[in-house]
């Protein structure tokens, strides 16, 4: 299924939309998620993950990072680390963790936890494609920095976008 996301009428990139999936059986993905730290950014800027994964932390800059979240979602502190060094953390219940580095301020990122296999980001043009999805009405979620969650109903199998629109 296909969709797009916008705020204010335009497009709403990083949004984070999931649909939940509550009779499905717990299970990760096998392949290895990374939020990395290059340019003193994180990239990408928001990550979703389904409960459970592992995601990555590697220092690709020129400089030591302290990556932590402390509020919300999953709490954690990597402590300092150097270039070439990868730390991990296991994002093991629904949320939104916030993500900075107390060496560098304008560090910032977002990981949202979700618990369904049924999920995307949005591309910089407010586009997400979610896969595999069976014929059914589901509840969605959408979320987006700065904004609200979102809640409503999305018939897939119709062939019909979702269009997620904050005010």
């Amino acid at each position: 299924m296909r969709g797009s996301a916008q705020s204010q009428n335009r497009a709403e990139a990083n949004a984070v939309v999931w649909l939940e999936a509550p009779t499905l059986p717990k299970a990760p993905p096998a392949q290895r998620i990374v939020l990395d730290q290059r340019n003193l950014s994180f990239f990408p800027h928001v990550l979703v993950v389904r409960v459970g994964t592992v995601v990555d932390f590697p220092n690709n800059d020129r400089v030591f990072h302290n990556v932590f979240s402390f509020r919300d979602g999953k709490r954690f502190d990597l402590g300092m680390y150097p270039v070439g060094t990868v730390r991990q953390v296991r994002f093991d219940r629904p949320g939104l963790s916030r993500i900075f580095c107390n060496i560098h301020p304008q560090m910032a990122a977002y990981v949202v936890a979700v618990d369904t296999p049924y999920f995307a980001a949005a591309d910089r043009n407010g586009a997400f494609s979610i896969t595999n999805v069976p014929d059914a009405t589901y509840t969605y979620r959408a979320w987006r920095p700065g904004g609200p969650t979102l809640t409503g109903s999305f018939a897939s199998g119709t062939g019909a976008p979702l269009q997620v629109k904050w005010p």
